[in-house]
């Protein structure tokens, strides 16, 4: 199916905003994290990014709306305050 030129426009706009990181887990390490995320019902991504936050709050570097470029936009997996 093909994507409307205004959403193509607005994945675009949201890409810009994003960066890549690449993990790559060993074959059961990430069968177990894929299963974690599912059975929490959240996308792998989301789960990630959800312990990556606990973790950064827990060890004394909250992530805040503040530190992201365009946050009054949030969408996604963004930062929840």
């Amino acid at each position: 199916m093909a994507v409307s030129a205004r959403k193509r426009l607005n994945n675009d706009k949201y890409n810009a905003k994003c960066t890549q990181i690449n993990l790559k887990p060993l074959t059961p390490e990430a069968n177990a994290i894929k299963a974690a995320a599912k059975a929490s019902g959240q996308s792998i991504q989301g789960y990630i990014l959800q312990a990556v936050r606990e973790r950064m709050a827990k060890e004394g570097q909250p992530l805040t709306l503040d530190d992201l470029p365009g946050a009054d936009s949030a969408g996604g997996d963004s930062v929840k305050p």
